[in-house]
């Protein structure tokens, strides 16, 4: 599957006025559809939706530097394992993540974007899902 960056770009672009109400659709669609999962959140999300909004910004800001992407990547896989989550988890995390950026991206989002999305998420997925098979 192919990488389109300015897609990518533009759609986050377009959600970046929504910032927490993103990570907000996020978590409570992570939760409804994954609810065993809850347990590895602390019970007020604040924090944690700031972190989640500041991972994406640098994971989109960081698209075409792979070297500092896998670092950053990696370095979260490992602190996710230290969390307790497996990865197992992450395809519920994809899920939950395209459904927020859809909700919210409007006019910019199409299959395209959406397809690109899945990609950078599918390097997301297999970078830290590496470091926290190691972690493990």
């Amino acid at each position: 599957m192919t990488i389109d960056t300015v897609l990518v770009k533009q759609s986050f672009a377009a959600v970046e006025p929504h910032g927490t109400e993103v990570t907000a659709y996020f978590y409570r669609h992570l939760f409804e559809h994954h609810p065993g999962v809850r347990g590895l959140f602390a019970e007020h999300l604040d924090e944690q939706q700031d972190r989640l909004w500041e991972a994406l910004g640098a994971l989109v800001a960081n698209l075409e530097s792979t070297d500092e992407l896998v670092g950053i990547l990696t370095g979260l896989g490992r602190r996710h394992a230290g969390y307790g989550a497996l990865p197992e988890h992450l395809p519920a995390v994809g899920a939950s993540l395209i459904a927020a950026l859809r909700h919210y991206a409007g006019d910019a989002w199409s299959t395209e974007a959406e397809a690109s999305w899945a990609a950078v998420y599918g390097v997301v997925a297999d970078t830290m899902g590496r470091a926290m098979a190691a972690a493990g």
